[in-house]
């Protein structure tokens, strides 16, 4: 799969940018000027329906057209293979020995094991502008390993987003 969001242990990293000159309270409608780009179709219309499921949520309205617009949407999908090396040690090892022939001591030397682990990042990247000023005013990114199985990848889209909106809009007191 090849989206980007999240659910790692430790849950997705979140960050977000916003122009301290835009007025957030004057902002009512939006409009999709790019939805998510490099995404399976089914992961971008998740994305399209949690990202106006939070704006609607806010009191804001989607509109068709970007004409009837305050703020335009473009949102794109990234996503980057990593690879983690784990090498554990067991150390040397002292025994007591001896058959036919009496007993005495011994030291096995340690030995190491390495493990290659394969993993996917994926980022989603949220950027809003001002349709009159044609100003960038909020960019939000939301980024985490993508879960093997389709569920907790969907589950993982629905909690990343729901988290990048949290603190949405900017000033509005809320953390």
């Amino acid at each position: 799969m090849s989206l980007a969001l999240l659910s790692a242990c430790a849950g997705p990293t979140i960050d977000t940018d916003a122009d301290p000159a835009a007025q957030f309270s004057q902002y009512r409608t939006y409009a999709w000027k790019q939805e998510p780009t490099d995404a399976p179709p089914l992961v971008k219309q998740r994305i399209v329906r949690a990202i106006d499921a939070e704006l609607q949520a806010k009191g804001w309205q989607r509109q068709d057209s970007e004409r009837n617009a305050d703020i335009g949407i473009a949102a794109h999908v990234a996503t980057e293979k990593k690879q983690t090396l784990d090498t554990f040690y067991s150390g040397p090892n002292w025994n007591a020995w001896g058959w036919h022939g009496g007993w005495g001591m011994g030291m096995g030397m340690g030995t190491a094991r390495t493990t290659v682990r394969t993993y996917e990042v994926g980022t989603l990247v949220v950027d809003m502008f001002d349709l009159q000023s044609k100003r960038a005013v909020w960019r939000g990114t939301v980024s985490g390993t993508i879960p093997s199985s389709s569920e907790k990848l969907n589950q993982g889209v629905q909690d990343g987003i729901t988290k990048l909106f949290e603190a949405f809009p900017p000033g509005s007191g809320v953390k």
